[in-house]
This record gives C-alpha cells, structure tokens and sequence, in this order.
C-alpha cells in the first residue's frame, strides 16, 4: 500500500468540539488576586456569569479528607464558607450533601486526575442545593503556595461563552480558499497536459509527475473499507498508531509545502539558480525551499502539543497538504465521484451517530479517535467536557484537522486553548469533486469556469449550513452530510441544464472535440449519431 492511502486513512478523520462547561475560580487576599479553572455542571449548579455578581466565600482547606462522611476532621467551622476537599472515595453528590450538613456554601473537589464535568443521578441532584465544581489539585497547592498563611476569600463565576464565535467564519474561508485553491490547481494542472501533448484516454492515466487518477469503483468500495478498518485499528491501538499517524504527516506535509512553494515560485518567474558540480546540477532554489520545509515539519513535530501557538504552523502545513492532495489524486469521472462521495457520506455519518451506540463510553469511534483518548468525555445528561489534571497534555493527538483558537473565550483560556476545528476529510473529499468540476472545464473548454465556480460556491453554502446546524443543535455535525449532497447535486444540475451530463458522467472515458462539444469513444467510434469521426 502505498503512503499516499495511509495518508489519506488517517485524513478523513473529522469532528467538531462541543460546548463546554468551565468557571473561574478567583482567589483574592485584598491585595493579590489569581484565578483557576474550574470544571462544574451547569445544570446541577447556579454560579455567577461575572466576577463583579459573584459571591465572596471564605476559603477553608480540607484537602486532607474526601469528606465522605463527617468523621476525622478537625474542629473547624464551615458556616457559609467554600471548601475544598479531595476528590475519591465517594461520589460527588455524596460529598456535597456532607458539605451541606456541616453548613459550606460552596464544595471544591480537588483532583488529581482528569476533570470530567460532574454529574449524578437524577435524584441526586434535587438533594444538592450548594454550587459544586472541580478543580486541579496541583492548582490548589499553587493557591496555598501564592497566598501563603493569609485569609484567602474565592468567588466562582462562569463568564458566558457566546454559540457564534468569529473563528468560525475564519475557518469556512480557510476550508473554502484550500477548497479552491485545490481545485483551480488540478485544472491548471490538466491545462498544462493538454498542452504537453495529447493524452491517451481510458481512465488509467499517470501523469510523468505521479499524480494519480482513480478510475474503478472496486478500488474505490476498496478505499473505503480499508478507511473503515483504518478507523478501528486507531480506536482500539490508538497509543501507538498516533506516532505512526505523526511521522507520515511530517513527512507528507513538509513534500506537500515543497511542491506549493515550488508551483508559487514558477508561477512569478523566480530562476532555480542551477549550480553545476562536474557532471551533477542542482538548484539552489529547490535546497532551499527544501531545508525551509523539513525544518517546518521537523519544528511542528517537536512543538505539537504547545496549543498557544503552533495551531498556526499545523494549519500552514495543513492547507498545503489538502492542496497537494488535491492536486495529486484525481477522479477521472462524475460517476467515480457519486461513488467515492456517497460511500463517505455514509462513513462519516456511521462512525459518527451510530458508533456511540457501540462504544463503552457512549463516545463516537470518530470523535475519540480523532480528538485524542484524552480529549473525549463521558456521556452524560448535559454538555460534558474534561479537562487534564496537568496542563501539559499526556496524550497525542491526530494532525487531522484545522485548529483556529474561539477569539471570545482568548481571555478565558485557564482550562485550555479551545478551538474552532474542521477536519480534513471534509475539505479533501468534497475538493476532490470541485478539482473534477475545474478539470471538466478544461477539457470542455469553458472560458468562464462555470463548473469549477459554481462547484466550490455550493462547497461554500454546505460548510455554512453545517456551522448553522451545529450552533443550533449544540452538537457536532459530520459536515459530509451536508457537503456532499450540495456539491454533487450542485454539479449534476449544472450539467443537466447545459446538457453535457453524459460527458460530465464519462469524464475522461471521452475525448472532447473544440467546437461541438460532442464526446468520442476512446476507440474512435462515434458516441451518438451527430457526432464526428475523428482520425
């Protein structure tokens, strides 16, 4: 197999993040103030959306007892004030009733594992009546070290966090300028063959650069079984899969921003500067713009996890991936595009709505695998969100997916980065239609691209749509839901109207004559009746 289809089975992965539930928790003596990530449960507990209307509690360290019970404390009193308590040994309602007992206001579960936003049964909640909320312990020892041997007072509050953020209109022109820039690349590609010479036809071509061109459904039913069984491999060997994943995108994404950078650089007209050793030449240019590109890749790799910045690399090296991608693997018809399309469609929407059904956790296959074993949740009545223990991420994750950081929660960020996040897949697999629709053009000859424009502008109402649906439903979208159907049923309209369906259909099973328009038969035979024999 080669790598470009191991690429491209850790590509599709694709997801969006729900909304969380995090608060601040404001730490103050009078005259030194920090504050912390809390993690809490919106729906069990009542806490201030601004600092200004919160409540100040005064703040009593417990954090030697799990306070299950009232037993083994010491002489203390609780009366109206926030404690912290370690997290273990009991539930959370458990611990909040004792809390209530002893007469706290406020109950801080420090913990030294992952935060998962807190919740119980349904008749537990109506017998908590005081605001709950996890923190770090690790933050917790910072409090005590930070406000040593004073009298600490704390205010919860839980600054609201709008459903529109403006990173998601960056990130629909990020996905629609790839998608294309992609495609216009393709046709521009196929423009330059034609005038290289002429090409054979019959679907099977390779271009001298090694492009590839998929022509049979098998090998495409093929592709996508061999997604499918990608996808489970990484849910269930995910730890050691991930560095696999990593070195392939390093690799594929510093050739993919080589091959951009070197189109860019013919395209202004900049010299190679070929340097001559004896009976050897190289260029300048190219070393270059290699070393540039291995030392990109190389930086990525090493930083991967440093979420406060290197988002803007991953995305950089992402774009030209897509690009690179697109211009690289082509479908050679409209018919190998319906296929490859609707068998994707019903991937994402499998691994996405139907594998929680299957899954322990009640966590999507997709949404897990893409998102890290780290980064998932637990299934619960609200929003869930989990946060680790340790700022430093203990887990990898996937180079899957555009990453651009939610500008209204840039102040907020005490929990972690929190992202706006498009997957690959769904601006590879839909680009690769617009790519055909721009190659279409070429080989039909239409001046103003109406495919090609008309494709990606319904690429752009899909990804819309599918922001939409995701901000009303709260919920994350497999977008190829939406994608697909406004891509294709877009570009088959098209050709419908203008009556060149049968040779959008074919694609490159035709030759495509200047002036009628009318296919031929690779073999020389007239398609229909009009059509003109062609030596």
């Amino acid at each position: 197999m080669t790598a470009k289809l191991w690429i491209t089975l850790a590509v599709l992965l694709l997801c969006y993040k729900g909304e969380c539930q995090e608060a601040v928790l404001h730490v103050s003596d009078g005259a030194l103030n920090k504050e912390y990530c809390l993690v809490y449960n919106s729906s069990w507990s009542n806490i201030s959306d601004s600092l200004s209307s919160a409540v100040k509690y005064e703040l009593v360290n417990l954090t030697y007892s799990l306070l299950c019970d009232a037993g083994g404390l010491l002489p203390v009193n609780l009366t109206g004030k926030a404690v912290a308590v370690m997290r273990g040994g009991c539930a959370f309602s458990q611990k909040a009733q004792v809390a209530q007992h002893l007469g706290a206001a406020v109950l801080l579960i420090t913990s030294k594992e992952n935060m998962v936003t807190p919740s119980a049964n349904d008749t537990e909640y109506e017998k908590v009546k005081i605001p709950l909320a996890l923190m770090r312990y690790r933050d917790f020892l910072d409090i005590q070290k930070v406000f040593f041997l004073r009298k600490m007072e704390a205010q919860l509050y839980a600054p609201p966090t709008p459903a529109f953020d403006v990173s998601i209109l960056v990130m629909l022109a990020l996905a629609v300028f790839t998608v294309g820039m992609g495609g216009f690349w393709s046709g521009a590609a196929e423009r330059e063959k034609q005038n290289a010479g002429p090409v054979l036809s019959g679907g099977e071509e390779r271009a001298d650069s090694g492009d590839l061109s998929l022509y049979s459904p098998l090998k495409v039913l093929l592709f996508v079984v061999l997604m499918c069984g990608m996808l489970v491999l990484m849910y269930y060997f995910y730890k050691w899969l991930v560095y696999v994943i990593i070195v392939i995108f390093c690799l594929a994404s510093a050739t993919a921003l080589y091959s951009c950078l070197d189109a860019i650089m013919n395209a202004i007209g900049c010299s190679k500067l070929s340097v001559t050793c004896g009976e050897r030449s190289c260029s300048v240019r190219s070393l270059l713009l290699a070393a540039v590109c291995i030392t990109l890749a190389v930086v990525w790799g090493v930083y991967r996890n440093e979420d406060r910045w290197i988002w803007i690399l991953q995305d950089l090296l992402g774009v030209a991936f897509c690009l690179n991608f697109m211009k690289t693997i082509t479908l050679s018809n409209y018919k190998i595009c319906v296929i490859l399309l609707s068998l994707l469609l019903v991937y994402d929407v499998f691994f996405v709505f139907i594998t929680p059904f299957l899954t322990p956790n009640g966590e999507s296959i997709m949404v897990q695998v893409a998102l890290g074993p780290g980064a998932g949740g637990e299934k619960g009545d609200g929003d869930v969100v989990e946060v680790p223990a340790d700022p430093s991420p203990s887990y990898e994750k996937l180079p899957v997916v555009m990453r651009i950081p939610r500008f209204s929660a840039w102040a907020q960020n005490l929990c972690g980065m929190q992202f706006s996040i498009l997957g690959y897949g769904d601006i590879i697999v839909p680009g690769l239609l617009v790519a055909y629709c721009h190659r279409f053009d070429v080989w039909t000859g239409s001046s103003n691209r109406i495919y090609f424009i008309s494709c990606t502008i319904a690429y752009c109402v899909g990804l819309a749509v599918t922001f939409a649906v995701m901000l009303l439903s709260k919920m994350g979208q497999p977008a190829l839901l939406y994608l697909v159907p406004f891509t294709l049923l877009t570009s088959a309209i098209l050709a419908c109207s203008r009556k060149e369906f049968r040779q959008f259909w074919a694609g490159t099973t035709y030759q495509v004559l200047d002036s009628s328009r009318e296919p031929l038969l690779p073999d020389g035979e007239a398609a229909y009746p009009s059509a003109v024999r062609k030596c």
